[in-house]
Parts: structure tokens; sequence; C-alpha cells
């Protein structure tokens, strides 16, 4: 599996329900579960982001549809990046 983090920044609407944004987080476990991806962490953030979800997905269609999904609910806007661990930066630089 493949590990993703998504940046999170709330929209207008998310602010404004902001008390159920916990809530929210379990649901959207719950999308990435059905779509065939996992949430590891999510963290809510001070900064440039507001939340951030570390998952793996076994595609960059997985993680594309669960993206998608989350920002179809209309409180947040997603960027997504892949990350690589140690390891897999190791195999990374060996093909060069």
């Amino acid at each position: 599996m493949a590990t993703y983090i998504l940046l999170s920044n709330f929209t207008d609407q998310g602010i404004r329900s902001v008390k159920e944004t916990t809530k929210r987080a379990e649901a959207f476990r719950e999308t990435a579960r059905k779509l065939g991806a996992s949430v590891k962490d999510i963290y809510w953030t001070l900064g440039k982001y507001d939340v951030i979800a570390i998952l793996e997905a076994p595609d960059v269609a997985a993680v594309t549809a669960v993206g998608l999904s989350l920002g179809a609910g209309g409180n947040v806007r997603t960027q997504t990046l892949a990350a690589f661990s140690a390891s897999e930066m190791s195999q990374i630089l060996g093909k060069m």
C-alpha cells in the first residue's frame, strides 16, 4: 500500500460547522475504508492547513476517489501528496 498525505483547509461551510469536525473525521475514515484506503492518522493543525490526514491506499485511483468524496462534502478543500519512507526513497534513488 502506498502512503499519501491529505492537506485540508476548511471551507466557509466547514468552519461554520467546525464543532462537527471530529464526527466528520469518523465518517471520512469509514468512507476511505469503503473505497479501499486506510486512514492512519488525522491531525488538526495550526498554520497553513487546518487538518492533515495520513492514508494508505492501493493506488492513486483509490486515494483520488477518497479525496473527491471528501471534497464533495463541501467542508474542506484538499491537496494530496504522495509520501515515501526512507526505504522506499532508497529504492527510488537506486533507480537513478
